[in-house]
């Protein structure tokens, strides 16, 4: 886990605070930008969110819960300096227009009622959302355009693959639905004069029409029967259930086959793209940490967690350094900032 890979690389336990105010409530520093307990909680808060029903963590899942979290938080924050020094920096003018963008989706006021009533905290989420924009502009702005896929890449990869590439026998069918026989019958035969789908909305107003891909394994019991023997253009007789009245109308029938190289290339290209990106992010991700001095409140799951455990548990140090020594890393364990 991301987790593990960042704490196996952490250069320094947070050293032995001095009592300088200013370090209460940080809980890591990733090249001395702080990372602050408000911003673990939210995040620790927004996962509880997703969780169904009244069950309570054990400590242990706790202490994995905010570890994952911590993780993330710091790789977060090593994309954000990165962008900085390529001078990539993510501005106020993109977060508020993609803040505008989810804004949209919501009416007047909406937005805001539901900020409150999932008790989630605007600056937070304004944060978070900068990390997101962060993230993906490291992606395709860095990253992407260090990839190449060399079309000999993309052969072996089909070839290799050509299973992902069959498509098995499929139907295109035309579906009419309406609340009488009759109605679908005369829809029917309208569309088969003049071939035009959006025209029986028109003429025939109770009627709806959907156009649909189906395997012909996956068919049902009902489709199959009526379907049988039937060719592109025809239709099948009116069929009934308990919602109304239907026919369906053979558009095109596929047969099996395997998509050529030149059909599947973009699917080719984009798994290749994917699995460089991810590859490429690895190596990325592995040189920032390896000259980033990132430190960590060892008292951050006895503090994390105060308000969901009696018992504060604090992180296994000596595994941790035993991990570091086999790397090779230096480990101090002085103590933790906001004591």
């Amino acid at each position: 886990m991301l987790r593990n890979i960042i704490f196996l690389l952490i250069i320094v336990v947070m050293a032995g605070c001095s009592g300088d105010s200013d370090d209460i409530g940080i809980v890591a520093r990733v090249n001395e930008a702080p990372i602050y307990l408000t911003q673990l909680e939210f995040q620790h808060d927004q996962f509880q969110a997703d969780s169904v029903g009244t069950y309570v963590p054990s400590v242990e899942k706790l202490r994995n819960e905010y570890g994952d979290i911590l993780a993330d938080l710091v790789v977060q924050e090593l994309v954000v300096q990165d962008l900085v020094r390529r001078d990539m920096a993510v501005t106020d003018e993109e977060v508020q227009k993609a803040e505008e963008v989810v804004r949209a989706d919501y009416p007047e006021g909406a937005f805001e009622q539901v900020l409150v009533e999932e008790y989630i905290d605007l600056k937070s989420w304004r944060r978070q959302l900068k990390y997101y924009l962060a993230q993906k502009k490291l992606f395709q702005q860095v990253l992407r355009a260090q990839i190449k896929i060399d079309y000999k890449e993309a052969e072996a990869y089909y070839r290799e693959h050509i299973s992902d590439f069959y498509l098995p026998e499929s139907m295109r069918i035309l579906v009419v639905r309406g609340p009488s026989r009759e109605l679908v019958v005369r829809a029917v035969e309208k569309f088969s004069q003049d071939q035009n789908q959006m025209d029986l909305a028109t003429a025939f107003g109770e009627v709806e029409t959907r156009e649909v891909v189906v395997r012909e394994g996956r068919l049902s019991a009902a489709w199959r029967s009526a379907l049988e023997g039937l060719k592109p253009g025809q239709s099948s007789d009116v069929l009934t259930d308990r919602l109304g009245f239907e026919a369906l109308v053979l558009l095109e029938r596929s047969e099996a086959k395997v998509l050529a190289p030149a059909q599947a290339y973009p699917l080719v290209e984009e798994a290749l793209l994917e699995r460089k990106l991810h590859d490429a992010f690895d190596a990325w991700l592995s040189e920032n940490l390896a000259t980033a001095t990132i430190t960590v409140s060892e008292h951050l799951l006895a503090e994390a967690m105060e308000k969901d455990e009696a018992e504060a548990v604090e992180p296994d140090m000596s595994a941790i350094q035993e991990n570091m020594e086999e790397s090779g890393s230096d480990v101090s364990t002085e103590g933790a900032l906001g004591n």
